[in-house]
């Protein structure tokens, strides 16, 4: 999914106050020239930092704009953590060195006047550095807007280095590195000077961190000093002079800390928590949740937590969002549209200081409610962190159990906790009859609440009919079946190929379309080429903007192996199309004739996760059940009208809101979960290091499940590579990067599963790829 560059830091300035009590930890330094154009887009970068122990030294290096001056000392008098000085021009790197020599922090953030940066910035690159002391400077990925736009995303290489600035100016050094390489060079006025910088540390033997997210915002000018060298090619000879200069005394290559990493271990010990007594002042009627997730990528449950901080009252509620999975930018976005404190703990620390950062989040956030969904990690913390936060109130939600996956999933794990939980909330019934049944949670333990609808926004009324339809080349008249999911083994997306086959040969001219991606979207793509299904199952990719999908097709198909209570259920109903789905998981408390058809499932779901054999009687009862939909309009029809009327009255996104906005009050202030909540307290602090022995086991187990998943993972990836019977396999293996193969094969090698890839003989004996391979193995396995 593309970025959205529109998507600007500090187009508003939120109210954020700071705790005016503590000294700074960190210095903003700013050069300004005449640059009252964009200050105030920097100003409310800057001010609405999630990390408020700041101070922002801007220099005035002689501005000659009036106008200009007077918007920067009007903005600087309403926060006094700036402070302006004021000087003659004299360039960049002379107004930095005078900030530095002002700053009363060990710490330095470097930011020109017309940039931008994340909310989160200073307190992901605080942290960062804090927990790494050996390295001198700490950087983010970045975008580039303005008159250009672009994801800038580098892997470090001093060697580069040396040749070509990959890094921006915006960055957070260690003062102490700055003044040991003698600060910024003032030889030229107009000059590379942050890369000359980064050089002066790189021959220092000095080391970055490179944080995995996009924290800065370069805004891209043909009027700033970047554009005067490339404009003038005296100025750009003499600076690269310079550059040249300190380039050839680098005689070591340099390796930066990379993040994502995984390489460290992940445990609860006496490091585990800081002593941090700061606090950020709150809005007195404002309570704070923390959102513990795996990531935010597009799908059903992801879907359901963005609603939540989307439309519960932002006058009651505030969220903190933390996720464990390096992710990308997929719906991350859109979560920072409504939550300013969202942290991708992978992008920036250690596995084994996550424990410490979740317990300065709780402390300094007065966090009152932690919420957990479908995160693994979160679960086993959860014994830690009630020893450590008794008044914490802890709640989790669980979308479906699931047999073929770690023996029932997240569900078996909120029963495992069940004991520490105050309460689990669950999708749909059938869930909570597994949780007590299967699972040993008390009947008041486990409640339903059913995942809403915005039935506002997805109305069929507000969306124009043929824009699919037009695009992927389907007569207008053509009945339209959608299938939108993720195309994994989970959904099975081949049981949906098979009734495409189906439907052709019964002639039945339907156009099946499918939406989304995953790890079977190429095998499937070439299963539609040899089958010839190319004017049956259509590919749309993933989408963002669902509803002019759901407004072309006739029906929606839903024919997956497990389901809570399926998201796309819900909004083909809002949207007056009805739904053909397998009965799993609760899509019968949603989905019955009077909406659609319920198929019996005819496959085991602990035993046959992608299994591409299904039964004939239940490819039939799919192709039957579109055939009687369709074939009797004045049914259809009908039908239509009973779906929006099921959604507005029993799974409106507000009713689900309103309801979790008062479980959540009930928890905060309701005195019996506070003393319920200090008495598991006590009893765990009797058994501390027990407590803590519980998540290091965790993670030795998650460790080893980890490998296995890559294992599996590589094993698919070549399982693809062979079954691509249509495309010229030699050519698109050979270009296929080393490190790739060399991951792959490892991975493979580890869990002794080599006869993988000596299966496919193909690969290994006619491919510049399978040589490559081959002699991989030799210096992995010594052989």
């Amino acid at each position: 999914m593309a970025f959205d560059f529109t998507k600007e830091p500090g187009k508003q300035l939120e109210k954020r106050e700071a705790n005016d009590s503590y000294p700074p930890l960190v210095t903003v330094i700013t050069p300004f020239f005449n640059s009252g154009k964009y200050i105030e887009q920097t100003f409310n970068s800057v001010m609405n930092q999630t990390f408020p122990w700041f101070e922002w030294i801007i220099v005035n290096d002689g501005s000659t704009n009036a106008d200009d001056l007077d918007k920067l000392i009007n903005l600087s008098k309403t926060d006094k953590r700036i402070q302006i000085l004021n000087k003659n021009n004299g360039g960049i790197s002379s107004a930095r060195n005078m900030a530095i020599s002002a700053s009363t922090t060990e710490i330095i953030v470097s930011l020109d006047a017309d940039d931008l940066i994340d909310p989160t910035y200073l307190e992901c690159c605080y942290f960062a550095l804090e927990t790494n002391p050996g390295a001198s400077w700490c950087y983010t990925d970045t975008i580039g807007f303005g008159n250009f736009q672009y994801e800038w995303i580098k892997p470090f290489d001093s060697e580069l280095m040396k040749k070509e600035n990959f890094l921006v100016e915006v960055a957070m050094m260690r003062k102490a590195a700055i003044l040991n390489v003698g600060g910024y060079d003032e030889t030229e006025k107009h000059f590379y000077e942050d890369w000359h910088l980064w050089l002066k540390f790189l021959r220092a033997g000095m080391y970055p961190i490179h944080l995995g997210f996009f924290g800065a915002w370069y805004r891209r000018l043909d009027t700033g000093v970047l554009g005067i060298l490339h404009q003038n090619k005296e100025k750009h000879d003499k600076a690269m002079v310079l550059i040249n200069e300190v380039g050839a005394e680098i005689q070591e290559k340099i390796n930066a800390i990379e993040f994502p990493r995984h390489n460290k271990p992940n445990f609860i010990n006496k490091n585990s928590k800081i002593k941090w007594e700061r606090t950020i002042k709150k809005t007195e009627s404002q309570n704070k949740v923390l959102m513990l997730l795996p990531w935010m990528n597009m799908g059903g449950a992801d879907k359901f937590v963005l609603d939540v901080v989307k439309k519960c009252d932002k006058s009651k509620f505030e969220f903190s969002i933390i996720t464990t999975n390096p992710l990308e930018y997929v719906w991350r976005q859109d979560f920072e549209s409504h939550v300013r404190d969202v942290f991708d703990l992978s992008s920036f620390l250690d596995p084994s200081n996550w424990p410490m950062f979740i317990h300065y989040l709780i402390k300094t956030r007065d966090i009152k409610i932690l919420f957990i969904s479908n995160s693994y990690y979160g679960y086993y913390l959860i014994p830690w962190l009630r020893k450590e936060f008794p008044e914490l109130a802890i709640i989790d939600y669980v979308h479906m159990e699931e047999w073929y996956w770690r023996n029932g999933g997240y569900a078996r794990t909120s029963g495992v906790m069940g004991d520490i939980l105050e309460k689990t909330y669950v999708c749909n019934e059938k869930t909570r009859q597994v949780m007590i049944n299967s699972f040993g949670r008390l009947a008041d333990s486990v409640e339903t609440l059913y995942i809403g609808v915005d039935h506002k926004y997805y109305d069929e009324q507000n969306v124009e009919y043929g824009i699919v339809k037009r695009q992927l080349g389907i007569e207008e008249q053509r009945p339209m079946v959608l299938f939108p999911c993720r195309m994994h083994p989970q959904k099975r997306p081949f049981l949906m190929l098979e009734i495409a086959k189906e439907l052709k040969k019964r002639k039945m001219d339907i156009a099946i379309v499918a939406v989304g991606d995953g790890p079977q979207l190429v095998e499937m793509k070439n299963k539609v080429e040899e089958w010839g299904l190319k004017k049956t199952v259509y590919f749309a990719g993933m989408q963002q903007e669902m509803r002019p999908y759901y407004k072309d097709a006739a029906i929606t198909l839903i024919c997956s192996l497990k389901e809570g209570l399926a998201l796309t259920a819900y909004e083909s109903l809002s949207m007056r199309r009805p739904v053909i789905s397998s009965d799993v998981g609760g899509q019968g408390e949603l989905i019955d004739e009077q909406v659609g058809a319920l198929i019996p499932l005819m496959q085991s779901e602990s035993s046959e996760l992608d299994s591409r054999e299904f039964a004939a009687a239940e490819v039939g009862q799919y192709v039957e059940a579109i055939n009687e939909i369709l074939g009797d309009q004045a049914r259809y029809e009908t039908m239509k009208k009973a779906c929006r009327e099921r959604i507005e009255k029993q799974f409106s996104v507000e009713l689900m809101v309103h309801r979790l906005e008062t479980i959540f009050l009930n928890y905060i202030n309701n005195p019996v979960h506070g003393l319920a909540r200090k008495s598991v307290h006590d009893k765990l602090l009797s058994v501390p290091n027990f407590v803590d022995e519980v998540f290091t086991l965790y993670n030795a187990f998650e460790g080893m499940f980890k490998e296995t998943e890559e294992v599996w993972k590589s094993r698919e990836w070549f399982r693809t590579l062979y079954e691509n019977k249509n495309a010229d396999k030699a050519k698109y293996l050979d270009n296929i990067e080393q490190t790739e193969a060399s991951k792959r094969l490892e991975e493979i090698y580890k869990m002794k599963s080599w006869k993988i890839i000596e299966k496919y003989q193909y690969f290994m004996d006619n491919t510049k790829f399978g040589r490559v391979m081959k002699k991989l193995r030799g210096t992995i396995s010594g052989k």
